[in-house]
This record gives structure tokens, sequence and C-alpha cells, in this order.
């Protein structure tokens, strides 16, 4: 009879279990439907931002090759031969129980440090992200790792992330680092995604890219402020699109991860339940036989 007691008090913490299982994937469909649905909204003007500074900075290259005008680029497009220090800024969920998401995350970014450090590199790490922080920082305590948590706690924010991106433009700027990767998750649908390390500073424009022609339907753009001066202020908003752009996917991806993580759980909490509740009625219809059998082997001693 212990044994029943036993499998009974596992059942039951199994299906306790299960109930928080269930109710933190349905949690994680709904913050995966809404991560979704603002990436695709965000992706239009992250576009729009892209086309516009793309045509600027092609058209001012144009005017330096045909009118003999010199421009003053930011140092952001002006990128030098020597990148001797990097940052890498990776992105991760501040909490667990999301499957793979983090693990293939932290792999990537030692293989992107290993890399850089072969070819000579100095490597720093802004971790945007409690889980992928505090790993990195346990697996190369030769490198500088800072560790910002909470970030999009209540949801993604332009200009949260606007302050970051700033910060990081401000160290650049005063030499600090000549190069910056993003290294994030990219967001496919909930069961496929893929980690990437994007280039994000010095920022590359292939000028030789269609969108950022001048000319659009026999029609020519003109612009009412200086062209320098509008590539200054659109430059700001789309590398901040960028980071916001590899945060919205990170979360996508991360509540992707835990909703199948969960929906797995729950269900390998539903096989075991099912394993252990055939395995109780077994021992106990064993109890009840042998019970039966000697009352009835006394029965007939009488």
């Amino acid at each position: 009879m212990a044994g029943l007691k036993e499998l009974r008090t596992r059942i039951g913490s199994i299906k306790s279990t299960q109930k928080i299982t269930s109710a933190m994937k349905m949690v994680a469909a709904a913050r995966l439907r809404r991560a979704q649905e603002a990436l695709s909204r965000s992706q239009d003007y992250h576009q729009d931002l892209l086309t516009v500074t793309g045509r600027l900075f092609k058209e001012m290259l144009q005017d330096e090759k045909n009118s003999n005008i010199r421009y003053i680029f930011p140092k952001v497009l002006r990128p030098e031969e020597n990148l001797e220090r990097y940052v890498l800024v990776v992105f991760s969920s501040d909490r667990g129980l999301c499957g793979s998401y983090n693990a293939y995350v932290i792999r990537e970014t030692m293989q992107r440090v290993a890399e850089l450090r072969k070819n000579g590199r100095q490597v720093k790490l802004l971790c945007i992200g409690k889980k992928a922080g505090d790993a990195l920082k346990h697996r190369l305590p030769d490198v500088e790792v800072e560790v910002l948590s909470g970030v999009a706690a209540k949801g993604a924010d332009f200009s949260e992330l606007q302050k970051i991106c700033e910060k990081v433009l401000a160290d650049y700027n005063n030499k600090e680092f000549d190069a910056c990767e993003l290294i994030y998750t990219r967001f496919k649908s909930a069961i496929s995604r893929e980690v990437v390390a994007q280039q994000f500073i010095p920022l590359v424009l292939d000028t030789e890219d269609e969108r950022f022609d001048n000319k659009v339907d026999n029609a020519f753009y003109d612009y009412d402020a200086p062209k320098q001066k509008i590539l200054i202020d659109v430059l700001l908003l789309l590398l901040t699109s960028i980071f916001f752009q590899s945060l919205l996917n990170a979360q996508a991806s991360e509540h992707g991860a835990r909703m199948t993580s969960m929906d797995n759980a729950t269900r390998n909490a539903n096989e075991m339940i099912s394993k252990l509740t055939l395995r109780y009625n077994r021992l106990r219809q064993g109890a009840i036989t042998t019970e039966l059998t000697e009352i009835i082997s006394g029965a007939e001693a009488l």
C-alpha cells in the first residue's frame, strides 16, 4: 500500500506542474501574438527609414563625384580600415524556461568572441538580458561584460531603446571602440528561428541597391533642408530602428521558444500521468486480488 500512496502523491505533483506549464504556454502564446504584431507593424517604418537614408547617402556620394561638392559624413558612415576593438551587443532573455533559446545565443556569442580573438581583436560585451550576461561572465572571465536586465520588461519601447543606442553611439564617437555587432535571434515562426551576428557600426549601406535611386516612376525626390542635416537626423532614427528590430525579433523568438517548451512539458506531463495512472491501477488491482485471495483461503480453511 505504501507504493500506491507514493504513486498518488507523484501523480498529484505532476498534475500540479502540468497546470503551471499549461498556463505558461497560454501566457507565452498571448505575448508571442503581441510581439509578432509589433514586429510586423515596425517593419514598414524600418524599411522606409532605410530607403530614405540610403537614397540620401547615395545622392551625396554622386554629388561629390559629379559636382565637386564635399560633404562631412557622420563617423558611423565612414568605416576605418583597421577595426581592432569590438563591442558585441547580445540580446537574450531575463528569464528561463524557454528551451534552448538562450543556449544558442550564448553559443553564437562564444564562437564570435573566439573568432575575433583569433584575429587579434579586442572584445567587450553588452548583454541585453540577464541569462546570457550571467553565463558569459562565468564562461569569459577575462572579457568585460556589461549586463542590462529588465529592458522592455513591460513591452518593447522605442524611446527606451533609443537611449541605449545613443549611449552606444556616444561611446563610438568617443573612440571607445571601432566596431559594433548585434547578436540576436531572428524570428521566423513560433517553431523556427536563427541566431545571427549583424554588423551595426560602422553602418554599411549598399549604394547599388535599386531602392536607393532618386528617380521613382519618372519622379525625382527633392529636399527642403540641406541633405547633410537630413542625413544626420534620419541616421539616428535608422540606427535606433535597427536596434529596435533586433529586440522585437529576440522577444518574438523568446516567446515562441517558451510556448513550444511549455507545450512539450505539458505533453510530457500528460504522458507521465497516463503511465503512472496505469501503473497505479495495476498495483491497486493486484492488491485487491491479493486481499480477496486471502479472504477466500481463510473461509475455506474454516
